[in-house]
């Protein structure tokens, strides 16, 4: 069956149009996640206007290349100038920029490149092993379930505004307001619509995607006029031979760090919402902990290059399970492909890789080998990169505000979902200006229909508020939720406060009891292991007198300033 599935998908898939498409998109996404500022999410949606008439296994190609190529595409401004690309190449930059400086910038980026490939690739073959087991185990989802989920994500979301957890909280339910005006799905009842005939449908997903991020993007690129008539670099970089061969060996003699690294990026792909802007963080931090050296991180050594560029990649690979096995958005790339498949009446979910096996392993297929192209196509676009930086911003963002305005228009030729890009762009930009975060906004207008919905049917089964805690994934989301939003505090407390030393063990601990409610022999028996190994850290822990242990610290690099 499996044989059978992806031979079907290879047909689909290996046409000379698609292939192209594919190339396209990986060079797109190169080129994107170089710009800084730009984004390779801002490419995606970008991009998303033009899948409208394609297939959906060609669309999804696509913008799978330009999601893969704008991951790897933030190392090529990290590394020649010390400005991250993207947020997920930001702890590039801490060994890139100062190897560069030191005359190997050949080198620097070779490592970036192969470490993003072998990354992509590892979580490429985790990304097939997992997302049908996922799949099986959400076909165990009731609506108790996948609302306690949907609300674990907006917290995860919320949490990651770090100090700013309220504000974060708020964005997010902010989105979930937005995702509630407009007919009622239950009752078929018009809400908030103060008599708008336009608001009677609500605010159409995909418009609003773009106005709170690509187009509140270009807002704050464009607000200071003097910027705005720079171009985005005005060095004069040589075009540089990326040296592959040497870069690929010392990759592969690293080869722990390569592989603790693409499994720490497909965990945190696996969050929801939490994507690579994190896990280059985490696969650093890490890398540096369980280096023999530490002292020489940020100092422009191998190590601090391939950590962050294969956690970043591996990430895509975590995010697409989620989406494929429970049709949850792991970040804002594929909550975009949630909306693409939703175009062509494709629904994700538990059933999604057994109903729709040709899409579901041509995106298995696609993904991996986009990860190839990207190798391929990685030192031609560094050429285009360099010449694409000299355009002064505010050309860039004419360019781009016409294709966002063409693209939404497009979609179902309603002028209003033009003021709707424009309500939302401006609302995104004053949220940007006033500290809160975008992304729990986005996820929460994703997510809210879903919550919604399943809540209904919820609350239509009983009215006792009982099942959210006594089902055992309802339990365990819930669990999850409670502790990521005291995780920001753990955090930053870890190494001053005595009660960060009980939070892991208590963690573990509090899993224990949902996990062991689950079905089989193995989860119970889990749930055991979690219980035990919780007991032992708090006893090891008040052994030695609930000593504070000093964290190792992430170098604080100009490059940071993104």
């Amino acid at each position: 069956m499996i044989i059978e599935n992806i031979l079907n998908a290879s047909a689909e898939l290996f046409t000379i149009s698609t292939v192209i498409l594919m190339m396209v998109g990986v060079t797109a996404g190169l080129i994107a996640g170089a710009i800084p500022g730009f984004t390779f999410a801002m490419a995606v949606v970008l991009v998303l206007p033009f899948t409208f008439s394609m297939t959906p296994v060609q669309g999804l190609a696509t913008m799978i290349g330009v999601y893969v190529g704008g991951l790897s595409g933030g190392l090529m401004s990290g590394i020649l100038t010390g400005i991250p690309g993207t947020p997920s190449s930001v702890a590039t930059t801490f060994d890139g920029f100062p190897m560069a400086r030191k005359g190997q910038p050949g080198l620097a980026l070779g490592i970036g490149v192969w470490s993003s490939f072998f990354g992509g690739v590892i979580s490429a073959i985790v990304l097939v092993l997992v997302a049908p087991q996922l799949a099986l185990v959400g076909l165990e989802f009731q609506p108790w379930d996948f609302f306690s989920l949907v609300l674990f994500a907006l917290t995860v979301t919320a949490s990651l505004a770090g100090d700013q957890l309220l504000k974060g909280l708020i964005s997010g339910l902010l989105g979930l307001l937005a995702a509630t005006i407009g007919t009622d799905v239950i009752f078929g009842l018009p809400r908030f619509t103060f008599g708008q005939s336009g608001l009677e449908s609500g605010f159409s997903f995909l418009p609003v995607l773009i106005g709170l991020f690509a187009f509140s993007q270009l807002l704050s690129d464009t607000r200071d006029t003097e910027a705005a008539r720079k171009p985005l670099s005005a060095d004069e970089e040589a075009v540089v031979k990326i040296e592959h061969r040497k870069a690929a060996i010392l990759v592969l003699k690293r080869w722990g760090n390569l592989i603790r690294s693409s499994i720490i990026g497909i965990f945190v792909g696996i969050l929801p919402a939490a994507g690579s802007s994190i896990s280059n963080i985490l696969a650093y931090d890490q890398a540096k902990k369980a280096s023999k050296t530490p002292e020489k991180f940020g100092t422009g050594i191998e190590d601090g290059i391939i950590a962050p560029e294969s956690a970043n990649n591996a990430t895509a690979g975590g995010t697409l399970i989620v989406m494929m096995a429970l049709g949850i958005p792991g970040d804002i790339v594929t909550a975009i492909m949630l909306g693409a498949l939703l175009i062509h009446d494709v629904v994700p979910s538990p059933s999604f890789i057994e109903d729709q096996p040709i899409i579901a392993y041509s995106i298995f297929i696609a993904f991996f080998v986009a990860n190839f192209l990207m190798l391929g196509l990685q030192s031609i676009t560094l050429r285009g990169f360099v010449l694409i930086t000299k355009v002064r911003m505010y050309m860039l963002a004419a360019v781009i505000l016409f294709y966002c305005a063409i693209g939404v228009f497009a979609l179902g030729n309603i002028t209003f979902d033009i003021w709707t890009l424009f309500i939302f762009g401006v609302l995104g930009f004053a949220l940007k200006m006033m500290g809160f975060p975008i992304v729990p906004m986005i996820l929460g207008v994703v997510l809210g229909t879903i919550a919604e919905k399943n809540l209904s049917q919820a609350l239509a089964i009983t009215t006792d508020l009982a099942p959210f805690f006594t089902r055992p994934w309802s339990l365990f989301f819930i669990t999850l939720g409670a502790f990521s939003i005291f995780y920001p505090s753990y955090q930053k407390q870890r190494s001053e406060k005595t009660w960060t030393l009980a939070f892991i063990p208590l963690f573990l601990m509090a899993l224990a009891p949902s996990i062991f409610m689950m079905e089989g022999v193995i989860r119970p028996v889990v749930a055991v292991g979690f219980l035990l190994g919780g007991l032992y850290l708090l006893a090891k822990r008040k052994q030695r007198g609930w000593v504070l242990e000093s964290p190792s610290m992430v170098p604080d690099h100009p490059s940071d300033r993104e």
